[in-house]
């Protein structure tokens, strides 16, 4: 990977480009993302614009960087006409160099799948789509509060399928009611359906949103943490045997097609935050920061309209704010971390204790290259391990 930009330990990670649509046709009642629904229609060429100007402001922090890898995320982006995704391409285009196999990512949901529209994704300059699938169960897919059915979405992957030469999907397991066997045959389904990339996420009760008050009344109950591990088994088991193992907790692709704007999150690199509610992390002069955007949709506007960016929070990040973010974020990888890269960001080393104490409970092993990486049976427990590394 090309390395650009000033110089630090992952700087060979590469820079992405991240641009938040924040809009959905309707609010899911477990998703705790930036997404808002507006009935009134969006004004979708005032927000291309405000989009250009935030990254201007972004470019101009960040130059002499090649992008890798762009993603549209949301939200749904696909709600976007084709003209305002590729107003949106041909701004980073015109402010940063792009790289010839750079990744350029949209995120859609199978209610707003039209051939038509995807033909123009493609033309727009995107090269890999990534459905929000969820369920491929009818009572599941309306628990989940999606507004699409199981056909709609064997339909949407199948157009999908057909328009890009990569494409993945998501699916969310441990629902309520749902069984290791029901889950397993479920999965099958998928991965025959399923081309070289599947995200299998979870289903996490989140602060704030409409699951929540559910569980607290009863109301919604997910299996416990031993059924929890007996799907998450199944899921390791049947992804391996058809040749997507995991290269990340939730990430599962053949070999070379993983994601790589999320490799690049996961390795560290360098990424320009864009759009309501967008996390940046940039490296400057002066060392790495965050970045946080104004959430609301119309506030931001407001903002980028008034100060160039929506940008409401930048923060330096320390020496320790930084190596943890990289064990969190490493270790969640397949291919684990660099230790060297680890002692780089902290400014002294991993506790050599440590680690062999959590290889020796079979949590951590050490792969080629000197890395060390979780263990099937650590990734299960991967908080815990990162807690004690980075104590």
């Amino acid at each position: 990977m090309q390395a650009t930009g000033p110089d630090h330990p992952t700087r060979d990670a590469g820079f992405g480009i991240y641009l938040h649509w924040p809009f959905c046709a309707a609010k899911c009642p477990y998703c705790d993302f930036n997404s808002h629904v507006r009935h009134a229609g969006v004004d979708e060429a005032r927000f291309r614009d405000a989009f250009r100007h935030e990254i201007d402001h972004a470019a101009a922090r960040t130059p002499g960087r090649t992008v890798t890898s762009i993603f549209l995320g949301g939200g749904t982006p696909s709600l976007m006409q084709p003209a305002t995704v590729a107003g949106l391409l041909d701004a980073v285009a015109a402010r940063w160099s792009v790289a010839p196999d750079a990744e350029i990512t949209l995120e859609a949901n199978p209610s707003s799948v039209e051939a038509a529209r995807f033909r123009g994704y493609r033309a727009a300059g995107v090269n890999r789509v990534s459905l929000g699938v969820q369920a491929l169960n009818d009572a599941a897919l309306r628990t989940l509060g999606r507004l699409h059915d199981v056909r709609q979405a064997l339909d949407a992957i199948r157009v999908a399928q057909a328009t890009f030469d990569r494409t993945s999907f998501d699916l969310i397991y441990a629902r309520p009611d749902q069984t290791p066997a029901l889950w397993r045959d479920e999965l099958a389904e998928a991965l025959d359906r399923a081309g070289e990339h599947l995200s299998l996420y979870q289903l996490t009760i989140e602060p704030g949103t409409p699951f929540q008050g559910l569980a607290e009344r009863g109301k919604l109950v997910v299996p416990d943490d031993e059924t929890g591990r007996a799907l998450y088994d199944v899921t390791q088991e049947l992804c391996a045997a058809a040749g997507l193992p995991a290269y990340e907790i939730s990430n599962h692709a053949r070999p070379g097609a993983e994601s790589r704007h999320n490799l690049l999150y996961w390795r560290y690199g360098e990424y320009a935050g864009i759009g309501p509610g967008a996390h940046g992390r940039l490296v400057t002069e002066a060392g790495r920061i965050g970045t946080v955007t104004e959430r609301m949709p119309e506030a931001w506007l407001g903002r980028v309209e008034r100060d160039g960016h929506g940008i409401v929070e930048t923060e330096a990040l320390s020496s320790n704010d930084q190596a943890d973010e990289f064990l969190v974020m490493g270790l969640r990888l397949r291919e684990g971390i660099d230790p060297d890269r680890y002692a780089a960001l902290k400014g002294r080393p991993l506790n050599g204790n440590r680690i062999g104490m959590l290889a020796g409970d079979g949590l951590l092993e050490r792969r080629p290259g000197g890395r060390i990486a979780a263990t099937a049976r650590g990734a299960p427990v991967l908080n815990a391990i990162v807690a004690e590394l980075a104590g």
